[in-house]
């Protein structure tokens, strides 16, 4: 059995401190905070890849980033986005709203994690419209949530790999895909990657259905300047630039990007050293 540290007991107001301000900074939007206890009868078991990635806060929020700019060169994920959300006014609210369905998917009860999917899939059954070329779009589509999935999924595995585990054994990675697969399948995906070798051959496959346009680079820019209220600037800088560091070269291009460069190297320090006092204080 393995020894407790007897620093912990004198530490714990630094490790609750520290886990405050993360919830902290994740709930500033217009939506109450929820706090989603781990289950044993969750969808998948503890310790398996999906916990494991969607564990870690720092991996997160990179991956988090890194996937809304991918979702945003799809054009019927965007317009969806354009035509139904308030994401400008609340941004905050929407990511918080995103944090919530993963926790409760990922760590909640199995009953908790298929309403909230119903619940998802009941509102982008009323996500409807036309595209700016006359063509119609539902967010209900297949192949438009294929791409939204996928986004996420490959962006979240992609944040973890880089700052939390980058030696994550291969047969851990198809493992991941294989569970989230059992969400993206739920909220209607299809086609959806269950190991890296699909991911990469379906990234592939529907890239040719994306587009570059002004709206999605504004989002791309409004994105990187969000301020969470109580989130240090300099740190929401650092993620936004691991984001865009993790970004394939082809869709910085597209969302007129530039890769950070120089700038990269104080980044990744800065949410690499975060990351590891983030795991630290919310390990228990």
């Amino acid at each position: 059995m393995a020894r407790s540290d007897p620093l912990d007991p004198l530490l714990n107001p630094v490790r609750d401190a520290i886990v405050n301000q993360v919830r902290a900074a994740f709930n500033q939007g217009k939506v109450p905070e929820t706090r989603i206890p781990p289950s044993d009868e969750a969808l998948f078991v503890k310790d398996s890849p999906i916990r494991m990635v969607h564990a870690d806060v720092m991996g997160m929020m990179i991956g988090g980033i890194r996937g809304l700019f991918l979702q945003m060169l799809h054009p019927a994920a965007l317009q969806g986005v354009l035509d139904y959300s308030n994401f400008r006014e609340d941004a905050q609210g929407r990511f918080h709203r995103t944090a919530q369905f993963i926790s409760v998917t990922t760590f909640g009860h199995r009953d908790g994690a298929q309403d909230a999917i119903a619940r998802v899939n009941q509102i982008h059954r009323k996500i409807t419209g036309t595209l700016p070329d006359g063509t119609p779009y539902a967010a209900s589509d297949p192949r438009t949530a294929a791409w939204v999935h996928i986004a996420e999924a490959s962006s979240f595995l992609a944040g973890y790999l880089r700052h939390a585990r980058p030696g994550m054994p291969h047969a851990e990675q198809d493992e991941y895909y294989a569970q989230m697969a059992v969400i993206g399948r739920a909220l209607g995906a299809d086609p959806v990657p269950t190991s890296v070798a699909e991911a990469e051959a379906i990234l592939r496959d529907l890239r040719g259905d994306l587009t570059t346009s002004k709206e999605a680079r504004e989002v791309a820019q409004f994105v990187l300047a969000i301020r969470p209220q109580g989130f240090p600037v300099a740190l929401q800088q650092a993620i936004a630039a691991e984001a865009v560091m993790l970004l394939p070269p082809f869709a910085r291009s597209m969302l007129g990007l530039h890769r950070p460069g120089l700038a990269a190297l104080p980044a990744r320090a800065t949410t690499r050293a975060l990351g590891r006092t983030l795991r630290w204080a919310m390990r228990q």
